[in-house]
């Protein structure tokens, strides 16, 4: 453990520069490049952010991976799934697939159109990854900040997935951190502008869609968040309960809303807390 840790801190002092200019940037540098296959810019729609980069372990594990499909944060207006190939690595690392989604953002869309493109990338992850050796059985959900409002609300808003002839029910799980499950009234006039007509506003809310039989949740949440307050985990957590499903929640003293991302990087995530250990465990568990 200890060899493990100064190697850690000598990484993030090569890193430091960047670290200090672009934090995602200096996590994908620190990420393996030659560990895993990939199949970059896979097409689950026609516009050009309709794309999912597949990461797959070059392990050879008994029967099929299972798989993580990843959608990123950045307020539903900015962000690349390139700039998450971390995310990716850390799962492969563990023995699992990651496929790691971009979708339209605003201005280009305005809600429901991001949440429209997170269904597109699910109904695409549940009919497409068989074919690369992965388990249909074993399709967890994952998603930080906004790429987790987009994975819950795809599910539990059962209009998303309809017109593909699925179900978010059949997905294994979903994993989400630092995400915005309950913030209506909506405020601010960026955010207005986001989620559009003020009588959609309360739609955008996956509180509001908690219902029974939905797969089992893994809720994330650093107390220093000051972007999503954790307190919408934790009413998530008991709405879900109440309707009798199956929600864990984990609260993280001394993370923030962007550094539980850290958190996730196989190099150097355990300095920050247990956060890649947490999510390991719950994608080891069945329904």
């Amino acid at each position: 453990m200890v060899a493990r840790a100064v190697s850690a801190v000598l990484d993030i002092a090569r890193i430091l520069p960047t670290l200090r200019r672009d934090p995602l940037a200096a996590l994908d540098a620190l990420a393996e490049r030659e560990s895993y296959d990939h199949h970059l810019d896979l097409a689950y729609g026609e516009d050009p952010l309709q794309r999912l980069d597949l990461y797959l372990p070059r392990t050879q594990v008994p029967g099929r991976h299972p798989a993580v499909v990843f959608f990123h944060g950045g307020r539903w207006s900015f962000g690349r799934k390139h700039e998450y190939r971390f995310v990716a690595q850390a799962l492969v690392a563990r023995g699992y697939a990651c496929a790691v989604c971009d979708y339209r953002k605003f201005p280009q869309v305005c809600f429901p159109g991001f949440v429209e493109d997170g269904a597109a990338a699910i109904a695409w992850a549940l009919s497409n990854l068989e074919g690369y050796e992965i388990d249909p059985s074993r399709i967890f959900l994952m998603g930080h900040s906004a790429g987790g409002h987009i994975a819950s609300l795809a599910v539990m808003d059962r209009r998303y997935l309809e017109p593909y002839g699925t179900s978010g029910d059949t997905v294994a799980g979903l994993a989400l951190l630092s995400t915005p499950f309950d913030f209506y009234p909506i405020s601010g006039r960026s955010l207005r502008e986001i989620f559009g007509e003020e009588e959609r506003h309360l739609e955008a809310q996956p509180v509001r869609y908690v219902r029974e039989g939905l797969p089992p949740m893994l809720l994330m949440h650093g107390r220093r968040d000051r972007t999503v307050h954790p307190d919408n985990s934790a009413r998530m957590a008991s709405a879900l309960r109440e309707s009798g499903n199956t929600a864990r929640t984990i609260f993280y003293d001394t993370l923030t809303h962007t550094n539980i991302l850290g958190g996730l990087s196989h190099r150097v995530g355990f300095l920050l807390g247990p956060v890649l250990d947490d999510i390991t465990q719950f994608l080891q568990t069945r329904r």
